[in-house]
């Protein structure tokens, strides 16, 4: 765990230094020393919006609006005992109204995070099924993913909007900068993090079975409910729901559903979700 929260870390600063490189060459070459300094500050200033703000930034690009306890009075509950059981603060909780089951979690780690449900979420998935799915976003909290999550998304967001300039160059700039950006997701983004989710939400809840089965319900009731977003905003989700075509499929960072199944199911075989080496 301590591993994975330092890497999680390391990649922020890569992301961050890597910009402000960039950044810091273009001020070179349009004004010297003093413009590149410039530009070098405004992309750290810029960095340190995105570490404080991004997490509203995503949840308001994506249609969520804050949970009130008496419109799913479980839902906090639930949401309070995984928290518990993968020991991080409790998160603010967001709706998203919207027939397509999705869950995601932004921010910043354990000690500030939100987590938003869809409306078509809590409709397909059963209690336990739902528990799971909380956990496993929950797992991403724990580990820190949430803050790679929020740095890369953003960017990757940013720069695929930045085409849509109108004309004939809209096309030219998404060429351009759409694998400049699935670069960065690939870059500091791997299929391991889904897989290490699964697992550690698995263990500290024992609902590998539950998961497994929630991660099935959403993929097959996606198939059922049109869905359209950005699809730079892959990375988070449980379960990858842009089909595999155009530029949507530069942003795959999602391992085969078959896999993650596969590893759930060996995991649920086991005493209450747990490896076979940590049984009594």
């Amino acid at each position: 765990m301590a591993r994975a929260v330092a890497l999680n870390l390391t990649k922020a600063w890569l992301l961050v230094l890597v910009l402000a490189a960039a950044f810091g060459a273009l001020g070179w070459l349009l004004g010297g020393l003093t413009t590149a300094l410039l530009f070098v500050l405004c992309a750290f200033l810029g960095a340190t919006a995105v570490y404080r703000y991004g997490d509203r930034a995503l949840l308001g690009m994506l249609g969520a609006r804050p949970y009130a306890l008496a419109e799913r009075p479980r839902l906090r509950s639930a949401v309070d005992a995984a928290a518990s059981k993968l020991e991080v603060r409790p998160p603010a909780i967001y709706l998203i109204d919207d027939g397509f089951p999705r869950t995601f979690a932004v921010g910043r780690g354990p000690a500030s995070s939100a987590l938003a449900v869809s409306t078509g979420a809590l409709g397909a998935l059963r209690d336990e099924e739902l528990d799971a799915v909380l956990a496993h976003e929950l797992a991403h909290v724990r580990r820190r993913d949430v803050l790679v999550h929020s740095f890369v998304v953003l960017l990757a967001v940013t720069l695929v909007e930045a085409s849509r300039i109108g004309g004939w160059l809209s096309r030219v700039l998404l060429y351009v900068l759409a694998p400049i950006s699935a670069a960065f997701v690939h870059l500091l983004l791997s299929q391991k993090r889904e897989l290490q989710a699964d697992a550690l939400a698995a263990t500290a809840t024992g609902r590998a079975d539950d998961l497994a089965d929630a991660l099935a319900r959403l993929e097959r009731a996606a198939e059922l409910v049109a869905f359209a977003a950005s699809p730079a905003t892959e990375p988070l989700y449980p379960i990858d729901p842009f089909a595999p075509e155009g530029i949507a499929r530069m942003f795959k960072t999602h391992p085969p559903l078959e896999e993650r199944l596969r590893r759930l199911r060996e995991l649920g075989a086991s005493a209450n979700g747990r490896p076979p080496s940590s049984r009594a």
